[in-house]
């Protein structure tokens, strides 16, 4: 451990299942996390808090308005500066706890990134809103044999699960296709910042179990309500052997065929991301400035037109705000950007 870290995380190495070992092990953890929102902002808090070594924050959007309802690190400043939520995060947590090294990458976790973003980490905890990033981190996860902390919250209710290659049932054991038709959506059915909290701490906890090595660690499902106050928690079961990714691995997801445009949770919006150009942010500011006004820096370009606003970034992505009509969205793209 660092000099002084057994003064600064005393009351966790009291903590007997942590102790002095378990604490030096959270310090030489490197943990990435995959989404910065109502999930992965409070993880990132509690491990940077905790002492985890090294954080990797993975977020593709920036801080809105609506998000300061439930989304830790965030400050109404961040909103108004239109932040990327992986550099407002980072900047705060560095001011939380200066030993702990922060990684923050602007980026869509794709087939084409998936691999280079997460290898050589210790563990994946899921920050995400959507399930095909979650099959994508399952295809990874086994892939690279790296544990991970699925996670899930919609008005007051969550679920967690621990996904441990080798050990238990993968997510796609469990769930092995999405779920079919129109999904809730926090945008629609609303969401507590307590229910974000509660099924984050629980990933927390499930995280730093598997930091310290806990012995009697086991791949359960939990689900909880906040409102009614419910708490359950039951096995995830065996293994399938003939599940399609832990069992013949085929990792369907990591090979792209089933990529689509992901329609975002918490606002009226669609990201396009299937095509793979980079973008002079600077150089399409001067270009979309008759069409409408235009805020740019160094990670975004936003554009203003009647009924919409689009957000470019540097990749080529766009978040088509105004609209969650996948058509809608590639239409502008294609229009302002080219098909």
């Amino acid at each position: 451990m660092m000099p002084g870290d057994e003064e600064r995380y005393s009351r966790q190495i009291l903590f007997a299942p942590i102790g002095l070992e378990g604490q030096d092990k959270i310090r030489q953890a490197e943990v990435c996390i995959v989404g910065c929102g109502a999930l992965g902002s409070f993880q990132a808090e509690a491990l940077a808090r905790a002492g985890v070594g090294r954080l990797r924050l993975i977020d593709r959007d920036y801080v809105d308005h609506t998000n300061l309802q439930r989304q830790w690190l965030y400050s109404e400043a961040d909103a108004e500066n239109e932040s990327p939520k992986a550099i407002a995060a980072a900047g705060r947590l560095q001011r939380v706890n200066s030993g702990v090294q922060v990684d923050p990458v602007v980026a869509d976790v794709t087939p084409s990134n998936a691999e280079e973003l997460v290898n050589g980490f210790h563990l994946i905890l899921d920050g995400t809103d959507n399930f095909e990033t979650r099959y994508l981190l399952n295809d990874i996860s086994v892939k690279l044999d790296i544990p991970w902390v699925y996670g899930a919250a919609l008005g007051s209710y969550g679920i967690v699960m621990p996904v441990v290659p080798g050990v238990g049932p993968c997510f796609a054991c469990v769930y092995p296709e999405p779920p079919a038709g129109p999904q809730e959506t926090c945008d629609v059915n609303g969401i507590l910042a307590s229910t974000t909290a509660a099924v984050a701490s629980l990933q927390v906890a499930a995280a730093l179990r598997l930091i310290v090595g806990w012995p009697d660690f086991a791949c359960r499902i939990q689900t909880l309500d906040v409102w009614s106050g419910s708490l359950r928690q039951m096995s995830a079961g065996a293994r399938d052997k003939d599940c399609v990714v832990c069992g013949r691995r085929d990792f369907r997801y990591l090979d792209g065929y089933k990529r689509t445009p992901v329609s975002l949770c918490g606002r009226n919006a669609v990201q396009i991301h299937e095509l793979a150009r980079p973008l002079n942010l600077m150089d399409l500011a001067v270009r979309l400035r008759p069409l409408g006004e235009v805020r740019v820096n160094e990670f975004a370009l936003r554009l203003a037109i009647p009924k919409f606003q689009l957000t470019f970034f540097a990749d080529g992505r766009a978040i088509v705000k105004g609209t969650t009509d996948v058509g809608v969205a590639r239409s502008l793209y294609a229009r302002l950007i080219g098909s």
